[in-house]
């Protein structure tokens, strides 16, 4: 594997542009994980999703993920840390790490519905422009994941949850996981808001379990709010608890990650921006400080 962002970077656009397939035979070739959870029970999964959305912010930091070469190198260093059971990302991000080698061993989640782009007035009709169902069966992945922002007052709110309902039938039928995120929304000063008092997310929880024709391959993915043990009480379906936002107390953050973990549907962590661009840069630390709290 070359050793530097700029060497990676250069390696794969040549063979982008010359080769092409060898996306395909990686896929093919690489060696699949035997369960979304590690041999200490619990899922650790980094999660890149964020450009395709044009979410590219981590922190005090409003670009910080528009540098593919950089969040590369940030991906294959938290890849690589020993506790690090999988990731979740588009089909840009995915191609790369494959082509780097950086896949083996670990289960692989595909993004589906970016299309309710960051800011976007319609950003709650949240189309499916990434991964489908036989996309992330072709190149061996192990499910999908969609984003499921539920506004009571958006009537383009009924679209995304049809679409998610489908995704969900559609993936289970394939035995792939359906990695289902839910939120109840609402915008304020036209900006989409995810309510994240504990009634709003034991609503939303409720809601995504019962969605599709069968849950036996529904995964939640969830953030960790106030009053955990209550929220989650409300499904049986296996939960991972999302990062969300940089804190500007990470400590506090690690936390509270830790007590979630210690419920009975929860069965691990799926973390981008905190992991991937901390406020010492130090990912290496960050990601291992995580998988100690599994």
């Amino acid at each position: 594997m070359p050793t530097t962002p700029t060497e990676r970077l250069r390696e794969i656009v040549e063979t982008r542009v010359h080769d092409p397939e060898a996306i395909t035979r990686a896929a093919a070739e690489r060696v699949r994980a035997t369960s979304p959870v590690g041999e200490h029970g619990k899922a650790m999964i980094i999660a890149a999703d964020h450009p395709a959305r044009g979410a590219l912010r981590a922190g005090a930091r409003p670009m910080a993920m528009a540098d593919r070469a950089d969040l590369l190198d940030r991906l294959c260093a938290a890849l690589a840390r020993p506790g690090v059971t999988g990731v979740l990302g588009t089909a840009d991000i995915l191609e790369d790490l494959l082509l780097l080698g950086a896949l083996d061993g670990k289960a692989v989640f595909g993004s589906m519905n970016r299309g309710g782009l960051s800011g976007a007035s319609w950003e709650i009709d949240d189309r499916f422009t990434g991964y489908d169902t036989a996309g992330v069966r072709d190149m061996g992945f192990d499910g999908g994941k969609m984003l499921l922002r539920l506004d009571y007052t958006d009537d383009r709110t009924p679209g995304t949850f049809e679409a998610c309902a489908r995704a969900v039938d559609e993936l289970n039928a394939a035995r792939l996981m359906a990695m289902v995120e839910p939120f109840i929304s609402h915008r304020t000063d036209g900006v989409v808001k995810n309510d994240l008092s504990p009634d709003a997310v034991t609503r939303s929880v409720a809601i995504a379990s019962g969605i599709g024709r069968t849950s036996a391959y529904t995964w939640l993915k969830v953030p960790v709010v106030d009053e955990m043990e209550r929220v989650l009480a409300a499904s049986t379906l296996p939960a991972l608890l999302l990062g969300g936002e940089l804190s500007a107390d990470p400590e506090a953050t690690y936390a509270r990650w830790g007590a979630a973990l210690k419920l009975p549907t929860v069965k691990g962590l799926t973390v981008g921006r905190s992991l991937l661009y901390p406020a010492d840069d130090d990912v290496v630390g960050a990601v291992d400080t995580a998988v100690g709290l599994l």
